[in-house]
């Protein structure tokens, strides 16, 4: 018997088979067991159509129903399960113009775009392992299934897949799989942007970034990307051992410290983000350049939300080859006199009402960010006369 998480599965499994059906554990589960890592989602490949899965499962979720998928909902987890294939061609270099359901298994491995997820297993373990995914998995090579040129034509991210799965498994792209990327990779540029950047996300998390570089150096794919297309001297930037982002925010604000000429604005832009990754991304940079600056002081920390601590610590060992320990920045975070500016003993109204003859203005904010400062640095007590007084002392207009 299988172990969490294909236990709770194995009853969607008997389900399926006691209606008559054949079904298996397939792909990326698959070979995440055979590795040993960390299994996060469970994939089933049955002979069962989507519209019979619907009849013999209370909770279904028609995702893909004209590509064979739905999800089941089991024991409060979700489980795609998706009908046994052949695919026609891909006209969009993403999905195939039209599927054909089959009843068997074989065709359907066939289909799919590496050696290393293109196995099965059924519920006591017995793995099917038709084009030799566990001997790569042993060699800790990445190879195509079948004819690379076909694969990639079908869809060029999988080019960009390989990649990834290099810098997640710490595994090298097969030769014949390299060249047919180098000779191929052009056709990256006809990929929508965001398909990249999920993609490219999990590439610049993975433990093994570094080593991957190499082969999204070598096989040119890093010249096809949204902004090192146009300056390709950022590669020559990167440090010798290159150590994981975990998200764009991350990325953009590693490469917008190397070459500061490229924006923000130019990344978010160029890969299509989102704001928030536009915001953390330019806090992030701020935190790193006062480290660089001041070291680790309150004003730091101050100005850093809580959940990017781990990104901060990421990028300074990615930058700086060295970082504090949580626990001292923990320690500054949870001494700090005030954690927000609403603590702050006086307000803008407050401002106003110091200087009632002067008209409203940035002014204001300017005054509250330079209280909130000396605040946070422990150069004023977080008093209101205190802080009264030193605001006449400095009214509009004084520098």
């Amino acid at each position: 018997m299988l172990d969490h998480p294909f236990k709770e599965a194995t009853a969607i499994i008997e389900n399926i088979e006691n209606n008559g059906h054949e079904a298996y554990f397939v792909g990326g589960c698959v070979r995440d067991f055979l590795l040993g890592r960390e299994i996060r989602d469970v994939d089933i490949a049955t002979s069962a159509t989507p519209t019979f899965i619907q009849k013999i499962f209370e909770k279904v979720i028609p995702v893909g129903i004209e590509h064979g998928t739905v999800i089941v909902r089991h024991l409060h987890t979700s489980y795609e399960i998706t009908t046994f294939r052949i695919d026609g061609a891909y006209s969009d270099q993403r999905h195939p113009d039209q599927v054909s359901f089959i009843n068997k298994i074989d065709k359907d491995l066939e289909r799919r775009d590496f050696t290393i997820n293109a196995m099965a297993m059924d519920k006591q373990g017995k793995i099917i392992d038709l084009f030799d995914g566990r001997k790569d998995i042993a060699n800790r090579i990445i190879r195509t299934v079948g004819n690379g040129y076909d694969r990639f034509r079908e869809d060029a991210l999988r080019m960009i897949r390989a990649v990834r799965f290099a810098s997640q498994l710490g595994f090298s792209l097969d030769l014949e799989t390299k060249e047919q990327i180098n000779t191929l990779k052009h056709e990256v540029n006809k990929l929508a942007v965001e398909r990249i950047s999920n993609e490219m996300e999990k590439f610049f998390a993975g433990t093994y970034v570094s080593k991957a570089f190499d082969e999204l150096k070598t096989t040119e794919l890093v010249y096809q990307l949204p902004v090192f297309k146009e300056h390709s001297d950022l590669i020559k930037r990167l440090p010798r051992e290159q150590s994981p982002l975990h998200s764009l925010a991350e990325v953009f604000a590693f490469f917008h410290l190397l070459k500061q000429e490229i924006t923000i604005q130019y990344w978010i832009k160029a890969w299509k983000a989102s704001n928030q990754t536009k915001q953390e991304a330019t806090l992030l940079i701020r935190a790193v350049i006062n480290y660089r600056t001041y070291d680790l002081n309150d004003w730091t920390i101050y100005q850093l939300p809580r959940h990017l601590y781990g990104a901060f610590r990421r990028l300074l060992k990615a930058l700086l080859e060295k970082r504090p320990s949580y626990e001292e920045i923990e320690r500054i975070a949870t001494d700090l006199p005030i954690k927000t500016r609403n603590q702050l003993q006086l307000n803008g109204n407050d401002v106003v009402g110091q200087f009632p003859g002067v008209d409203k203005g940035p002014w204001i904010q300017k005054r509250l960010h330079e209280l909130e400062y000396l605040v946070v640095m422990r150069e004023l007590p977080n008093d209101k006369d205190r802080l009264k007084e030193w605001l006449q002392s400095n009214p509009p207009g004084a520098n």
